[in-house]
């Protein structure tokens, strides 16, 4: 891992990006509504995205998923309606994976030499790429048109007779059919029958998925008997590893730079430590990024797992959350760090990305300026990675009603939809910002002034962090159920952090302890002048042990004042 650059990763939905139809009809195919292209990423368009600071783009449902479109006339086979979540489908549930889904392509047939070059252009631009690996689960009618020689497809192999077998690829029910809590017909003529019935995605070992299940996704057997308690099988190595090893190695020969691992937990640990170090022995500079989210397994997959990250999402994504709507006192923030015991410089933090609600969503903030001090704290407290989700910069609303994602505050990964905020700022491909609001704009300019210090200032980017809350708890002029600070150091550099997650504006007056002054070894001075790296502003400040540092705040808001020793 490269530690001189913070990673700054923009997640992008491939298939909305470009979609330039401004009357989207709620439930539309693809026709009625289109979808954007992996074309729609211009040199232009990427060089507005490395703008904001970015490092990384993750292009998000790449790898070809179940659909209701109809690629036949591609020789790709259809999907059954009942087991499609939307009209577009879910980039979850994985259909081949060994193509480019052909939604994202502007000529089909070519769609591989697509995303080769769609990988080029981004390089060129300065950016790398981040893909999924989506390995717990497929599309229930998985199946590989473009299946390499030499590999054999999942399941082609199976003993459906059995449950579990440790040489099956899927766990099975034997002598059922599917009968799902759901509506088996879709728009079909004909039910959708599976015979014997597969185990669903989401763990559900038995022939009757609801509603609220992952049902149109079949669970990989990775050599776990559920079953009898989970019981393992690892030796000989399992069939289900050597075929998601070679998936991991097709893509890694595309010139990707990393995966993220969709529900990485999900899939025994064991795995993961036989694979990532194969993977990175032919590809040493390749990431790997796990969605993880019981705090207990944290540990086993970054060092039994050999994984880079992991989503810093039941920690300070929620803690974050929870301060900027009130509900919670800032304090826990310095909890959340504390009780990740040393990791917390392998974690990725966060704010939005597509399972979660949108900031400016009448879910969460309602008001994307509210959650300024959450992003300043998310992203200048340590040296981990950033991740923000497309249209975030903007205040993207996330409110609209697609069709089967209904209006719940999140940007549909569904349906054949655009984006708002995304389509103004694309402007067709112009970006000049000509139809954006002042509102949208003001948002951009803070986004990007604090994603580039990110690399901008060594601070941020190598430096250490102390957190000053211990220090200011019941403090004359410091409220810490709404105020959080903290400081960054690399060599002469100080940074003094402090926000304000309250509307209104404060006088605040920060204890400094003596500890600090030894930890970070700053000289103690009277009057310091600092500069705040937000808006650019001096200002003299003290830092003493004995007299607290006086700052104002804006509400919602924050300062970085840097000052240099």
């Amino acid at each position: 891992m490269n530690n001189e650059k913070k990673l700054i990763i923009y997640q992008v939905f491939t298939r909305l990006f470009g979609n330039n139809n401004n009357h989207c009809i709620n439930n539309g195919d693809i026709t009625v509504n289109g979808c954007g292209k992996m074309t729609d990423f211009t040199a232009k368009a990427l060089a507005e995205i490395k703008k904001l600071g970015t490092t990384h783009i993750w292009y998000t449902g790449i790898i070809e998923h179940a659909t209701q479109t109809d690629y036949r006339r591609y020789n790709i086979r259809p999907d059954h309606p009942a087991i499609v979540k939307g009209k577009a489908g879910s980039p979850y549930a994985i259909k081949d994976y060994y193509d480019v889904d052909p939604d994202l392509a502007s000529d089909v047939p070519g769609r591989m030499k697509e995303f080769e070059n769609l990988v080029n252009r981004t390089h060129r631009a300065g950016l790398k790429v981040i893909i999924d690996f989506v390995p717990n689960h497929v599309a229930r009618q998985y199946h590989s048109d473009v299946q390499p020689d030499g590999t054999v497809e999942l399941g082609a192999n199976d003993d459906p007779k059995y449950a579990f077998s440790p040489y099956n690829n899927f766990y099975y029910i034997p002598q059922s059919e599917l009968h799902g809590q759901f509506d088996m017909k879709g728009s079909a003529a004909e039910s959708y029958h599976e015979r014997p019935a597969k185990a669903t995605g989401n763990n559900r070992f038995d022939a009757y998925p609801n509603i609220n299940d992952w049902y149109e996704t079949v669970k990989l057997n990775y050599g776990v008997d559920y079953l009898n308690g989970g019981t393992c099988h690892f030796s000989p190595t399992p069939d289900t590893w050597i075929k998601m090893f070679d998936i991991l190695l097709f893509w890694a020969s595309k010139g990707i730079d990393g995966f993220r691992c969709d529900m990485a937990e999900m899939v025994p640990v064991e795995f993961w430590e036989w694979a990532v170090p194969q993977v990175k022995e032919k590809y040493p500079d390749l990431i790997f990024i796990a969605e993880v989210y019981n705090p207990n397994e944290y540990k086993n997959y970054l060092f039994r797992g050999k994984f880079d990250y992991l989503y810093d999402k039941v920690g300070l994504y929620d803690t974050l959350r929870n301060v900027t709507c009130g509900y919670e006192s800032a304090t826990a923030i310095t909890r959340s760090w504390q009780s990740l015991g040393g990791i917390e410089k392998r974690m990725l933090n966060f704010l939005e990305n597509h399972d979660e609600q949108r900031i400016a969503s009448d879910f969460f903030a309602g008001d994307p300026r509210k959650a300024i001090p959450a992003l300043i704290v998310s992203t200048c407290m340590n040296t981990n990675p950033m991740m923000i989700y497309f249209g975030q910069e903007f205040g993207e609303l996330g409110m609209d009603s697609e069709g089967f994602s209904g209006r719940d505050g999140r940007t549909t990964i569904f349906d054949y939809w655009s984006v708002d905020t995304i389509r103004r700022w694309r402007n067709g491909g112009k970006f000049d910002g000509k139809m954006l609001t002042e509102e949208q704009k003001h948002l951009y300019g803070i986004y990007q002034k604090l994603l580039n210090l990110c690399n901008e200032e060594k601070a941020i980017a190598q430096g250490v962090f102390f957190d000053l809350m211990y220090a200011n708890v019941d403090g004359w002029r410091f409220n810490e159920h709404k105020q959080y600070a903290f400081m960054r150091k690399y060599k002469n550099e100080v940074l003094l952090i402090a926000v304000n997650f309250d509307a209104q504006p404060v006088e605040i007056a920060i204890n400094i302890p003596s500890h600090a002054f030894d930890f970070l070894q700053i000289p103690q001075i009277d009057t310091y002048k600092a500069t705040d790296l937000l808006s650019g502003k001096t200002e003299n400040i003290s830092l003493l042990p004995y007299k607290p540092t006086e700052l104002p705040l804006q509400g919602y808001n924050g300062k970085i004042l840097k000052l240099t020793l």
